[in-house]
C-alpha cells in the first residue's frame, strides 16, 4: 500500500446486518480504521446497525474525530434502537451464540436504524434516488462489502455507470472470505457468452483485505472500451 496518498472521499456499499461470520465484522472495523488512519472520508449509508455500524464507527475512530458522511431516506430513519448485537458479541467465544444472535438481528431488522454522532455526521433525504445519486456525487471510489439486494444493486449501478461513461471512479469488491466469488463466476460466465466486454470485466477491482481495497483504489487504471455516450450535466458532475 502506497504510504502518502491524496485524501479521497470512499462510498462503501454494505449491509445492515452482520452476517453470520465474525469476520465480516471484524474486516469492516479493519477497514474503517485504515479510512480513519488516512484521513480518508467514508460515506456510506447511514445506518448504524450491522456492517454499516461497524464500519462507520470505526472509519469515525476511537476519539471520534474522523470523516464519516452517512446518507439515509427518511423512511429508514428509527428514533428509538431495538436491541440487536453490539460490542458485546466481540466478547463471546461461543460462535454458537454469535450466530444465534447474529439470527435473531436479521429475524427482527425492520429496516430502520437509529442515528447516532458516533457513526458521523448524517444526511437525512427524501428518498432512495436521491440517496444513491448524493452518495455517488460525494464519492471518489466505490466499495462493496458483503450485503444483500441493497448492496448488490447499489454496486452494480456502479459498474455500469461506468461502462455507460457516466464515470472513470474506481469500482472495488471487498471480497472478504470469498462472498462475491459466485457473483465474479457470473460475470466472467457473461464475459464468456458475449454480453459483456472483456475490457468492460476489467471496471471491476477485487480485494481480499482491508489494505488491498486502498491498494486497488490508488493502482486504479480506467479500462479501454467503456461507451463514450454525452451524458451532459450528470456526466460532468460524477467524474
Amino acid at each position: 500500500m502506497t504510504e502518502t496518498a491524496a485524501q479521497k472521499a470512499v462510498c462503501v456499499y454494505c449491509g445492515s446486518s452482520y452476517g453470520e461470520k465474525p469476520q465480516f465484522a471484524e474486516e469492516a472495523r479493519k477497514l474503517g480504521s485504515l479510512l480513519h488512519s488516512m484521513k480518508w472520508k467514508l460515506v456510506y449509508g447511514g445506518g448504524t446497525t450491522g456492517l454499516m455500524g461497524e464500519i462507520a464507527k470505526a472509519a469515525m475512530g476511537p476519539e471520534v474525530d474522523g470523516n464519516v458522511h452517512g446518507i439515509i431516506p427518511n423512511a429508514l430513519v428509527s428514533r428509538e434502537r431495538t436491541e440487536e448485537p453490539s460490542e458485546k458479541h466481540e466478547k463471546k467465544n461461543s460462535v454458537s451464540s454469535f450466530n444465534d444472535e447474529i439470527k435473531k438481528s436479521v429475524d427482527n431488522h425492520n429496516g430502520s436504524t437509529p442515528l447516532s454522532h458516533e457513526y458521523g455526521t448524517t444526511t437525512i433525504v427524501p428518498d432512495m434516488h436521491t440517496r444513491k445519486r448524493l452518495m455517488a456525487t460525494e464519492s471518489d471510489a466505490f466499495v462493496a462489502m458483503p450485503g444483500g439486494y441493497g448492496t448488490l444493486e447499489e454496486i452494480m449501478e456502479c459498474i455500469t455507470w461506468s461502462q455507460l461513461g457516466i464515470h472513470q471512479k474506481p469500482v472495488v469488491l471487498f471480497n472478504m472470505d470469498g462472498f462475491y466469488d459466485s457473483l465474479l463466476e457470473f460475470i466472467q460466465h457473461s464475459i464468456k457468452s458475449g454480453f459483456i466486454s472483456e475490457k468492460n470485466g476489467r471496471i471491476i477491482q477485487v480485494a481480499s483485505s482491508a489494505e488491498e481495497v486502498i491498494d486497488k483504489i490508488q493502482q486504479y487504471v480506467v479500462p479501454d472500451g467503456r461507451f463514450t455516450l454525452n451524458w451532459d450535466d450528470e456526466h460532468q458532475e460524477s467524474k
